[in-house]
């Protein structure tokens, strides 16, 4: 099956993108397909670079970056919230700081519609 993910929770804070990451495992464990995985809402914190995990705290930057890495994922943010959210990168940005993590795109609900209208399921978190 074809799904795509969709996430609102934050990075931290909440359970929610945890787990949606979880999810993402184990359906790749169980050979399904993960079309996209897209971040809108608070869940576009999940892509900052800045943000820091204690050391004895779950990287969950770093976890969804080796996930999208090793299955050739696209982890795409809605562009309008991560704006809103002070996420961005050199295109967006209004000076030349930016803070989306490696591996992160900034794309519209265009893309995201044409995923889900693709897909099998679409799951939310």
């Amino acid at each position: 099956m074809d799904y795509v993910l969709a996430i609102k929770s934050p990075v931290y804070g909440a359970q929610g993108a945890y787990l949606a990451y979880q999810v993402a495992e184990t359906l790749l464990e169980a050979k399904h397909n993960i079309k996209q995985i897209f971040f809108f809402q608070d869940g576009t914190t999940n892509a900052n670079v800045l943000v820091n995990p204690a050391s004895d705290e779950i990287n969950l930057l770093e976890k969804w970056q080796n996930l999208a890495q090793l299955h050739g994922l696209p982890l795409l943010l809605c562009i309008s919230a991560a704006q809103r959210r002070g996420i961005v990168d050199h295109q967006t940005s209004k000076t030349q700081q930016t803070n989306l993590a490696n591996g992160f795109i900034l794309a519209g609900l265009g893309e995201f519609s044409q995923a889900v209208l693709r897909a099998d399921r679409l799951l939310t978190f």
